[in-house]
């Protein structure tokens, strides 16, 4: 099979590296429309070529796209017309909304999936083939969906090494919107609040292993995560009106002195430790 990547950052070049390896690809063209992201890519071998939009398109048996959520919704606009032969992918971090913009004519060969993996870096250069490996990717299930397209995609994925559950895309959202979204709120909160409450000079000294670990995904790309807080709004504020009563029990117990309580509560955190 030839491959088509659309978006060369982290995720579609990891992905392009990963896919390089595997007996069954015979080609891994790319396509960015920064011209330094192409010339990075192909420098670091994460795509054998670059081709125009077009000639991905036109030529290529499976498209990925990878690019911010936004993007993809025009990016499926423009794929209007591909043959009806070549299974399209997008790997953004919300759904709902890009399923419900894919065109009429695209519906059959579409398939609407997300890998549950990054890192807080972003472009080429944060790429590495291992990045996908062992991961968690949900495909969003559509009764209009080709059985011969989820095949294709599901045989590349788990080529890849990933691991595959179906979901709904309103679900998804939902879910994502407190275990993957509602993270990165709290962490650009947490240091904007501390950024204009201490110098840096402090921050610097005193931020240890926690504080470095509750910021570091502060760190991601703003334009990738306003697309996804802009289209999972409503789940987003959902997930912070939660975080918000929680928090606000927390500072009633610290305010009233109710120590027994609060380390009650505490400890009932620790059940994550028996999930992740």
């Amino acid at each position: 099979m030839n491959i088509g990547i659309i978006g060369l950052g982290l995720i579609g070049g990891s992905l392009g590296l990963a896919l390089r390896d595997m007996k069954l690809i015979d080609k891994v063209s790319g396509y960015d429309k920064s011209e330094q992201n192409a010339k990075d890519a192909l420098e670091l071998g994460l795509v054998d070529e670059l081709k125009s939009f077009e000639e991905i398109k036109n030529s290529c048996d499976v498209i990925f796209i990878a690019v911010p959520v936004e993007g993809i919704i025009k990016v499926l606009a423009r794929l209007e017309g591909a043959p009806l032969s070549t299974t399209i992918i997008d790997l953004g971090s919300t759904k709902e909304r890009i399923v419900k913009s894919c065109p009429a004519s695209l519906k059959s060969q579409f398939i609407a999936a997300h890998p549950m993996a990054g890192t807080e870096y972003s472009g080429p250069k944060a790429a590495f083939k291992e990045l996908l490996k062992g991961a968690v990717v949900v495909l969003c299930d559509d009764e209009s969906m080709s059985q011969k397209h989820l095949k294709r995609a599901t045989e590349i994925l788990s080529h890849v090494g990933m691991h595959i559950i179906f979901m709904d895309a309103v679900s998804h959202d939902h879910h994502v919107g407190f275990i993957s979204h509602l993270p990165h709120a709290i962490s650009f909160s947490l240091v904007n609040a501390t950024l204009s409450e201490e110098e840096r000079r402090n921050i610097f000294l005193l931020g240890g292993s926690s504080f470095a670990g509750m910021a570091r995904i502060a760190k991601s790309s703003e334009i990738m995560w306003a697309d996804i807080f802009r289209q999972n709004k409503d789940n987003i504020l959902g997930a912070m009106q939660a975080f918000k009563a929680e928090f606000a029990h927390c500072e009633d117990m610290l305010k009233n002195e109710r120590w027994d309580e609060l380390s009650e509560w505490m400890k009932n955190a620790h059940q994550i430790k028996e999930i992740l």
